[in-house]
């Protein structure tokens, strides 16, 4: 994987400060992003069919499961 100077300089010193290596810094940031996308794709996928889901009665039922975290949560706090 190749990086901006700035980006690698910028991890290299992260790493530094938390006696860690680069690689170990960037995987858990790549693993944040992709719970994040993952949270975020769910999030969306339940707003498109919410209208079906609170109209429809045999879906109505399970409303009581859910969380309105879940539905009406802040994105940008998406990293489960």
């Amino acid at each position: 994987m190749l990086l901006e100077k700035s980006q690698h300089e910028t991890l290299s010193q992260i790493a530094k400060e938390e006696s860690r290596s680069l690689s170990e810094i960037v995987r858990e940031m790549i693993e944040r992003e992709l719970r994040y996308r993952q949270r975020r794709q769910l999030m969306l996928a339940a707003r498109e069919l919410q209208a079906d889901y609170n109209t429809d009665p045999e879906l109505k039922a399970f409303n009581i499961l859910d969380s309105d975290d879940f539905l009406y949560g802040d994105e940008d706090n998406a990293t489960g």
